[in-house]
């Protein structure tokens, strides 16, 4: 138990109360849902990673053994250096679904380096059978190879430990195994340490298991599950389920997500979460302590890792997102007191996000190569600075919340001409180039490949002062204009091979592309009815786009220079942003999101069961 304590975390429990006879009920009924929804992977799917994984942790002792005998230690030495795989994460937590990647950190010995990983590793795994994809990412800030066999995505991160050997039986709860090692090897390190902390950290690992399943099935559904675009990523959700579990160790996991979105809506931050009491390490090197540390008081939702050496998991978080997860606190409260009284499903709580029917304004910015593996590199670089538009954006007079989406959208395009190049690195993709096949280019002069990823940013615009009459200008070309300067900044920044674009985009010109078959409304049903006289229109609706929309091109089309072609003629290079950018803006959503976030003590939601007091796991002592 914690601190010498009869509990686990860092405060008595909430409650030890055993979940009563209907959230028994409401956690069978959740489980089957979880299964409906395909959360859980074949029994087939669970042996076959098993299997590779096992390929993985030989060919990592290959690997060392190869490097060992290259640095002139004998046979026996170089068999005896070992090396060890450990797996973390989703896998490790036991919450993965089907087609999940394995997170996997492979620990070799002191004279092995991170050079001889990403060159006689990499090398090693692309010759190896049922390797389809290999591809490192050296500079990142945790490097990484990512990699996919037979079928099985998986992200290798290496660790050097100070010792001459890897025995089979290491663990690395021993906090002085990270002496003497640089900061990427301890970053490295960290994800496995903390997993297993969590683990040790809840009373009850099945439940904490069935739990997050459910709240990361959720935050999926509604597009709020992305560290690198300033939500909550799965270390992140998986801290608040096994925070919750600490303050009802008897509850069962239908309890636990019930909890879970009444604490979370009304949890005081930027008060921090913490699973367990943070102090200095062994190592006096910086740790998350507020006394010591006040400038970490900026993180607006800091989730503290358990693990030597602590760091907030969520330092990504940005105004927008915050307001965004918040309100989807409430929402998900609400759905799931309605399902405890019998009134709802909990098919409802998994409803998928309305992101591309919220907003009426979208800006996208659009990555573009002409090789895959360089589009993995750059799209991941530019997907790394997203954040950075959100926040001046955040800044910008008129713009309530930006709201980034989770992911980008890949696209691989079959052009002739150097015109089809350019339209296609500006995100415009006929329907003609849209149909067009690799075979259909094969021996045409001027022919070439496009490979695109394309993000989105919905635009909240404040309510319009009473008074104000005609369209207002949304002035967004400062933000736009450091964002293109921010991603070139990139070391590895190829002007003639690398292109990227930020437009402005209404929601009536929203590519098919985001949404699921059916999804979309035909174009004739999107206008909005006409209001005769004495009809009521509060114009409040995020899901109806406006009736008067105005003919406007993109962000930045009136002021931007003209395109460029490759030096190279191989790839486009757009040209970005620049000049007065401004975009008309019509009336626009009101009451989409509040400005800030409430006081919870003035916060109107669902109460716990049995007379608990949220007010006890909230409070400026209980983290």
């Amino acid at each position: 138990m914690e601190n010498g304590n009869s509990y686990l975390g860092v405060t008595q429990p909430v409650s030890i109360a055993e979940s009563n006879e209907r959230e028994k009920e409401v956690t069978v009924t959740l489980i089957e849902e979880l299964r409906r929804q395909g959360t859980f992977e074949t029994e087939d799917e669970a042996k076959m990673r098993e299997i590779v994984l096992g390929r993985v942790a030989a060919l990592v002792k290959k690997f060392v053994r190869t490097v060992s005998l290259s640095r002139g230690l004998s046979e026996a030495a170089a068999e005896a250096a070992g090396g060890k795989i450990f797996t973390f994460g989703s896998y490790r937590l036991g919450v993965h679904g089907p087609g999940s990647d394995i997170d996997t950190l492979c620990v070799v010995p002191k004279h092995v380096s991170r050079e001889d990983f990403f060159d006689v590793f990499e090398n090693m795994l692309r010759e190896t059978d049922g390797v389809t994809e290999a591809s490192g990412v050296p500079d990142a800030y945790v490097p990484v190879i990512k990699t996919k066999i037979s079928g099985i995505p998986i992200d290798l991160l290496m660790a050097r430990l100070a010792l001459s050997s890897i025995p089979d039986d290491l663990s690395l709860q021993d906090d002085d195994l990270l002496r003497n090692l640089d900061e990427r090897c301890v970053r490295s390190l960290n994800g496995s340490r903390v997993t297993d902390e969590m683990l040790r950290l809840v009373p009850n690992v099945g439940v904490f298991r069935e739990a997050l399943r459910c709240i990361k099935l959720w935050a999926q559904r509604r597009a709020i599950y992305s560290n690198v675009n300033g939500f909550l990523g799965g270390v992140a959700w998986a801290m608040l389920v096994a925070r919750i579990c600490q303050l009802y160790p008897n509850a069962i996991a239908g309890a636990i997500v019930s909890r879970f979105f009444i604490i979370m809506y009304q949890w005081k931050w930027p008060q921090p979460v913490l699973l367990k009491q943070i102090e200095d390490g062994p190592l006096h090197v910086r740790v998350w302590n507020p006394k010591l540390y006040p400038a970490d008081r900026a993180h607006r939702m800091p989730i503290i890792t358990p693990a030597y050496p602590s760091m907030c998991a969520t330092h990504n978080v940005t105004q927008s997102t915050q307001m965004i997860m918040t309100e989807e606190f409430k929402k998900g409260s609400e759905i799931v007191e309605k399902v405890i009284m019998g009134t709802a499903n909990w098919s409802d709580l998994f409803a998928k996000h309305n992101f591309f029917h919220k907003y009426r304004y979208y800006l996208r910015v659009i990555a573009s190569t002409g090789s895959p593996e360089l589009q993995i590199k750059w799209a991941g670089t530019v997907e790394s600075r997203i954040r950075q538009l959100v926040m001046k954006l955040e800044y910008v007079d008129s713009v309530q919340l930006a709201h980034p989406f989770i992911k980008g959208f890949d696209q691989v395009s079959y052009c002739i001409g150097e015109e089809e190049v350019h339209q296609v690195a500006e995100g415009d993709i006929s329907e003609t180039i849209a149909k067009r096949k690799k075979e259909d280019i094969e021996g045409k002069e001027g022919s070439k490949v496009v490979y695109s990823t394309t993000f989105y940013i919905g635009l909240a615009i404040e309510p319009k002062q009473p008074g104000a009459t005609g369209p207002r200008k949304l002035d967004i070309s400062y933000p736009t204009t450091e964002f293109t300067k921010l991603v070139r900044m990139w070391e590895k920044y190829d002007e003639s091979g690398m292109g990227i674009v930020v437009r402005h985009i209404k929601s009536a010109s929203l590519p098919d592309y985001v949404f699921d078959e059916g999804e979309r409304q035909p174009r004739s049903a999107q206008k909005r009815p006409k209001t005769g006289k004495g009809s009521k229109s509060t114009n409040t609706s995020p899901d109806v786009p406006n009736k008067k929309r105005r003919a406007s091109n993109t962000a930045a089309d009136a002021t931007s220079p003209p395109l460029k072609t490759a030096r190279n003629g191989t790839s486009p290079m757009p040209s970005g942003v620049t000049g007065n950018t401004t975009v008309e803006v019509p009336p626009p959503n009101a009451g989409l999101y509040t400005s800030n976030v409430k006081d919870p003590s003035q916060i109107k939601s669902p109460h716990l069961p049995f007379g608990e007091n949220v007010a006890v796991a909230t409070s400026a002592g209980a983290s």
